[in-house]
């Protein structure tokens, strides 16, 4: 197995280990940061399999942050939803087919707008009252399909995520337990949808297994210092590096 990790440069092992503590702290403290790895990934892997990289730690991260905030999920909030994000998943997979696997550059461009996309989607939800927002049925139709798609495009649905739940005036530990669950089953629906496409192959698999003691240490590390740190100016450095990453991206 050791000759998998023979083509692995000193950067994607660097960005790997640096993604995977993002990964950790976005699971268990500041959903926002979550946006940044996929730019990360993406820069240092080829695009699809920088996506089944990724997919890999979230689950296994899904799992800690349902653990730590398992009593807090609002499942009537989250049985209106999944149906559509799995609707959106469909849709996901479908678009990707459209797009030849050899083809690495439409699917690095493909994520670079689309994170540009939610780092604007994610100002705007910044500027919403949640009195502002509208819930019902189509509301949750419309952002469970838009969650769905995003999620398996790129694994890049926080922001997404973010302005339904804040629509339900969640209370901070009902977000975080209602956010875990969410993304725990649908990851772990997606694991062998990738597998099937090839995004996850025997080398990420490895790789991700190199990760876990990474993955704990940035669980951790978010549990310890959510309330010492400045958020708001940490998240505006990760909103700077991702989109200066999807630009790059997007120009090659």
């Amino acid at each position: 197995m050791a000759e998998l990790l023979n083509d692995i440069t000193l950067f994607q092992w660097t960005t790997l280990i640096a993604a995977a503590i993002l990964i950790g702290i976005n699971k268990t403290a500041i959903p926002g940061v979550g946006i940044l790895p996929v730019v990360m990934l993406a820069a240092a892997f080829e695009a699809r399999l920088s996506t089944g990289l990724q997919l890999g730690m979230l689950a296994v991260t899904d799992i800690m942050a349902v653990i730590y905030f398992r009593r807090h999920a609002d499942w009537k909030i989250l049985l209106r939803l999944l149906p559509w994000a799995l609707v959106g998943l469909a849709a996901g997979a479908g678009i990707l087919r459209l797009i030849p696997p050899e083809d690495t550059r439409t699917t690095r461009i493909l994520i670079g707008a689309l994170v540009l996309f939610l780092l604007v989607l994610g100002e705007v939800k910044k500027r919403l009252h949640p009195e502002a927002i509208p819930a019902g049925g189509p509301f949750a139709a419309f952002f469970g399909i838009l969650m769905g798609t995003t999620t398996q495009l790129a694994n890049a649905a926080g922001p997404v995520s973010a302005i339904y739940f804040l629509s339900m005036k969640l209370p901070k530990e009902k977000y975080m337990g209602t956010t875990a669950w969410c993304f725990l089953i649908l990851n772990w629906i997606k694991v062998p949808v990738f597998a099937l496409e090839g995004r996850i192959t025997a080398q990420s698999l490895l790789l991700d297994l190199c990760m876990l003691p990474v993955l704990v240490l940035g669980a951790a590390l978010g549990i310890l210092i959510f309330k010492r740190m400045n958020q708001k100016v940490f998240e505006l450095v990760v909103k700077i590096l991702a989109a200066a990453a999807s630009i790059k991206l997007l120009i090659g």
